[in-house]
């Protein structure tokens, strides 16, 4: 878990979640029945799927709903402020 952190903390949720997908795929797959919607929180949501994966091994129960409505306040945080700086610094596209 200490490895997870640090990949976290220096390279951010994606690279996270590709080692620690390396180093329990089983658990990746039986948190989705779809490889796809995997895949699609990988790359739109990275910080639902993290809390995703964390929460569902041992069924979704009281607090962990909680923990994935902030997973996905955090990436709806993260696209708005990158949003709002773009807007910030002038690129209007």
């Amino acid at each position: 878990m200490c490895c997870l952190l640090a990949v976290l903390v220096f390279l951010g949720p994606r690279a996270m979640g590709l080692v620690w997908w390396l180093l329990e795929p089983a658990r990746w797959g039986s948190a989705f029945s779809n490889d796809i919607f995997g895949i699609l929180g990988w790359l739109f949501l990275p910080w639902t799927t993290l809390a995703w994966v964390f929460v569902a091994s041992g069924g979704i129960t009281g607090l962990d709903i909680g923990l994935v409505i902030l997973g996905i306040f955090v990436d709806f945080a993260s696209y708005g402020g990158n949003a709002y700086k773009r807007k910030d610094l002038g690129f209007n596209y």
